[in-house]
């Protein structure tokens, strides 16, 4: 069963690539500015809900390190922080196998408010952002939970059809030994 589980982490890579190479062609310019799209982060989403959210903060802390390095370079840290502290906050709220759709995508849409409000406020410390939180949650943290939506009912069936063969395995192995 690590195959599965490596399936997991190239279909987030996969995403990786897909954010930094495709999307910037599909999105129109002038949105651009105003639209962030995480894709890695809602999958990582799925991962603490119908997994486990110890390995959600694991690869939330790896993937953010991914983005912090790539695409945002101001600071090393604050996207890796942000991923992984979120995830597991709500892995911790969220702890349920049989989590239904509704409630998914209302973790996808307060885990997409969460990253970017966790990640504003480290920016305003450190004094990287001057614009008040109102600003920034009408200009680019609602587009973004909208794109985040739309991305989560697209991913929802296969992700969680794979991330609940995962954990199925798991609890066998468990209850093997």
């Amino acid at each position: 069963m690590a195959g599965r589980k490596q399936v997991l982490i190239i279909l987030l890579f996969f995403l990786f690539v897909l954010e930094g190479t495709i999307m910037p062609w599909i999105i129109p310019d002038a949105l651009l500015p105003r639209i962030g799209y995480n894709f890695v982060y809602i999958a990582i989403l799925f991962v603490t809900v119908y997994y486990h959210r110890h390995t959600a903060l694991v690869l939330g802390i790896i993937f953010g390190l991914l983005h912090d390095v790539v695409f945002y370079g101001h600071m090393i840290g604050p996207y890796s922080f942000s991923m992984g502290l979120a995830a597991y906050l709500l892995g911790l709220i969220f702890k349920s196998q049989r989590t239904t759709m509704p409630v998914m995508m209302m973790v996808a849409i307060l885990g997409s408010l969460l990253f970017d409000t966790i990640l504003f406020f480290i920016y305003k410390l450190f004094q990287l952002n001057h614009v008040s939180y109102d600003w920034a949650l009408v200009e680019y943290m609602i587009p973004t939970v909208f794109i985040h939506f739309i991305f989560a009912l697209i991913i929802y069936v296969p992700l969680r059809k794979q991330l609940d063969k995962l954990s199925r395995h798991r609890s066998l192995s468990k209850d093997k030994t």
